[in-house]
């Protein structure tokens, strides 16, 4: 990430929060974090569990600028990943949270996690792990060709909700921007490469709230309700020379001449096709004159349900951490932002992750 183009092309919108900045000339309410030479200082490596993998600086196997495009990247296959940054705790309240980074699967990940965590203030980095509550999760989740997905996590009143809507993410091997909008009207959208994905109203695609409307628990079907579209012609009846059976017994066929019952059993003609066969008889179909079509469940207002317009906030946004699993290691990670401009992220993201795509 190219640190010298952050600080003399892009132009800091006002009015956005400011937390910390990688830049050596701190740029007002932004918090942007590109991984350079003093690295190490600001990520803290979780001491949870002793064989969590390590990151190194690099750029890669490939890239556009072998200096300007170095993130962090794991380096250990088969390992459990936790890294985190601290910064100044801040809320989204009654702005929007814009949520940015980019990632480089360059080792044609098989199984593995491609996503970040934002954490709460109280987050003891050092013990940092699968099971410590976080706020946000987002980004590319990938296991074989078909399960891969972008995780959009979010935790409210405790409990962590999941997107309803599948999000594919990109699986080859180049460098993608992942960005998450939390708006404070309640709505969101997920762009991949500066390009919109995914829109809606988080209370439409999270389970946060009981649903506004639930079934009538006193309703019932009416006992003469017909859902039948069709019927059996009740006048229909099937004609006295229509032959249903498929065989019957030779006309011809004589009993034997020693045929003895005492020993033998009654003596009965073998069977024959029947010549006259038409099959099973059955009334033809008409349309039920009494079809009401499919009952539908009268619904009433969910006394239970009750609005919520802070869905979208959080209090004492303060770390970031990278918490994964990975079989096969190589991902690049970098350029993480937080802002709340989305002109501004799309803006980071075509100077940095869009020169990177073209160079």
């Amino acid at each position: 990430m190219n640190q010298i183009l952050l600080s003399r092309s892009i132009s800091y919108p006002p009015n956005t929060f400011c937390i910390i900045s990688s830049l050596r000339e701190c740029k007002p309410f932004v918090f942007f974090l590109s991984p350079t030479d003093g690295w190490k200082k600001r990520w803290v490596q979780s001491k949870y569990q002793s064989d969590y993998g390590k990151f190194k600086l690099t750029a890669g196997m490939f890239y556009g600028n072998k200096e300007k495009d170095k993130g962090i990247q794991t380096t250990e296959d088969a390992k459990f990943y936790a890294l985190s940054a601290r910064f100044k705790p801040f809320s989204n309240e009654g702005q929007s949270l814009v949520v940015q980074f980019s990632v480089k699967h360059e080792q044609g990940i098989d199984c593995g996690g491609g996503y970040i965590k934002l954490f709460p203030e109280d987050l003891d980095q050092e013990n940092m792990n699968s099971n410590s509550t976080y706020y946000i999760m987002f980004g590319p989740d990938i296991c074989g060709m078909g399960n891969n997905k972008v995780h959009v996590i979010l935790n409210y009143k405790g409990k962590n909700h999941e997107n309803n809507k599948t999000i594919k993410c990109r699986i080859n091997k180049d460098t993608h921007l992942y960005t998450l909008i939390l708006r404070p009207d309640s709505t969101y959208g997920v762009k991949i490469d500066n390009e919109l994905v995914a829109v809606g109203a988080l209370e439409d695609d999270w389970d946060f709230l009981p649903p506004k409307k639930i079934k009538d628990p006193y309703a019932r079907k009416p006992r003469k309700w017909d859902e039948r579209p069709q019927i059996e012609d009740p006048d229909d009846k099937k004609p006295e020379d229509w032959q249903d059976f498929a065989q019957i017994p030779d006309p011809d066929a004589k009993k034997p001449d020693d045929w003895d019952e005492g020993m033998d059993g009654k003596w009965e003609p073998p069977l024959i096709p029947n010549l006259k066969y038409k099959g099973e008889w059955k009334p033809r179909i008409i349309d039920n004159p009494d079809y009401k079509g499919e009952w539908v469940h009268p619904e009433i207002d969910n006394p239970k349900y009750k609005a919520d317009p802070n869905i979208y906030r959080y209090y004492n946004i303060s770390v970031l951490g990278l918490d994964i699993w990975q079989v096969k290691s190589g991902s690049i990670f970098d350029n993480f932002l937080l802002t709340n401009d989305e002109e501004f992220a799309e803006k980071v993201g075509n100077q940095t992750w869009g020169v990177r795509k073209v160079s």
